[in-house]
């Protein structure tokens, strides 16, 4: 199989991993919208860290309706839900379970992070995605 490179992580090559077209309830584009003009302090900290491909070349989408869900970010070309947990989750345990066995059903990698750590420890935050990425999707070189 043919890998395409996606980019390069400190000396990692990442390919992509391509997981098709997905389904999107349209009806929520509004409610996306309004997601995203709401500016919950966490999200804009991280979006500020990796919008316009500012985080290795990689192009995050915030506020992308999967399904019947609005993920908080996604990483299209990996396959990746990022989700940031803050209060919003709390006593949604149950709901937030359903939602991530869905996701994982469309081969989505579901990262959380903590509300809290993007707020007081974003460097570490991003650092730590880093790391996830190179873990999960490196490849080695074709010689």
């Amino acid at each position: 199989m043919d890998k395409k490179e996606l980019t390069n992580i400190d000396g990692t090559l990442i390919c992509y991993r391509n997981l098709g077209i997905l389904p999107a309830n349209k009806n929520l584009r509004e409610r996306a919208k309004s997601l995203r003009k709401a500016g919950v302090l966490s999200e804009v900290i991280f979006w500020l860290q990796v919008r316009n491909k500012s985080f290795y070349g990689l192009d995050f989408d915030r506020q992308r309706i999967i399904g019947n869900y609005i993920v908080d970010f996604y990483l299209k070309s990996l396959g990746i839900a990022i989700e940031i947990d803050g209060s919003s989750h709390d006593d949604k345990e149950e709901y937030d379970a359903e939602r991530q066995q869905y996701l994982e059903s469309l081969g989505i990698i579901v990262y959380r992070i903590s509300d809290t750590r993007v707020k007081h420890d974003c460097a570490n935050v991003i650092q730590e995605l880093k790391e996830f990425i190179v873990k999960e999707f490196s490849e080695t070189p074709l010689s």
